[in-house]
């Protein structure tokens, strides 16, 4: 797996380094090992997965807060979606700043996002699926939003108009 820092403190971008042959490829995609050897969270204990039937289906920018704040890696398993996440965390050098990043099933990349980080998606084909791994349970109560819209942050989403839920759409 190769690690490759983002302008988001905390935040990587995973690329697997796959092995081929005559009969396709052979690429890890998780190894506690080498996240606990960067000092990365490297435990799971949910995972989820999200389908999308649309090209530009929003979803976000969610995180959830203290006490239950999660480390999440996502992961494009079918389709295609600029990834996109916002540091929202009070004391972080990178406060306010976003990243994104194609993340598609063709090249296997995976976003690496620390506690704290708001993140989101849009779909760039129709029916992408997207996996979740994170290291606490999903918190309903910790659950936030930040508007996929807000100014301060500026995040410039490729597909115009697109698709929300309507809690995306008011938050905020």
């Amino acid at each position: 797996m190769i690690f490759t820092e983002t302008p988001v403190d905390g935040a990587y971008v995973i690329d697997v380094e796959p092995f081929e042959d005559a009969r396709g490829i052979f690429a890890r995609t998780w190894c506690a090992q080498e996240l606990r050897e960067r000092g990365l969270e490297s435990h799971i204990e949910q995972c989820s997965t999200s389908f999308n039937r649309a090209r530009g289906t929003l979803r976000g920018l969610h995180y959830q807060a203290p006490p239950h704040e999660e480390v999440k890696i996502v992961r494009c398993t079918a389709g295609a979606i600029f990834d996109v996440i916002a540091d929202v965390r009070e004391n972080s050098p990178t406060r306010g700043r976003w990243f994104g990043v194609e993340l598609t099933a063709a090249n296997r990349r995976m976003l690496y996002i620390p506690a704290g980080v708001a993140h989101g998606f849009q779909t760039l084909e129709n029916d992408t699926e997207v996996f979740y791994q994170m290291n606490v349970a999903y918190a309903p109560e910790s659950a936030r939003r930040v508007s996929w819209d807000d100014p301060a942050l500026g995040v410039e989403w490729p597909i115009p108009d697109p698709i929300l839920s309507d809690a995306d759409r008011g938050a905020g």
